[in-house]
């Protein structure tokens, strides 16, 4: 699966990478801005996306866009979880920071597994 980082602290942005390599995905950044992912969609089947970016607190907005107009599958990792409410319908999960390898690896073997179920009931019809 191809995922993509969106996240604006470098270190974080980096070891969000590591987890995913070392789960076997392939990486897509990281980008830091709306703008950079936004371009970088096409190429991505999830995204980890952080609430707060480099251009502010455009997460939750630019989670929408990924999921509608893209098809991205979206897991928050944000340091506000409380600000996704009652989550944005679409999105797949919110991790809170500070995260675990164990729990971002999961998140994404969960979303890979829906993936799997939702490309192998649309190849049945």
């Amino acid at each position: 699966m191809k995922v993509m980082i969106v996240e604006d602290e470098g270190f974080i942005a980096l070891e969000l990478e590591r987890i995913a390599q070392d789960a076997g995905h392939q990486t897509v950044g990281p980008v830091s801005t709306v703008e950079q992912a936004l371009a970088y969609a096409p190429k991505s089947d999830i995204a980890l996306v952080d609430l707060s970016l480099a251009d502010g607190q455009s997460g939750a907005q630019l989670a929408r866009r990924l999921i509608d107009r893209y098809g991205v599958d979206v897991i928050f990792v944000t340091g506000s979880p409380e600000n996704v409410g009652n989550g944005i319908e679409g999105a797949l999960d919110v991790i809170p920071k500070p995260f675990t390898d164990d729990r971002i690896a999961g998140a994404l073997s969960r979303a890979q597994a829906l993936r799997r179920d939702f490309d192998g009931s649309n190849a049945i019809m």
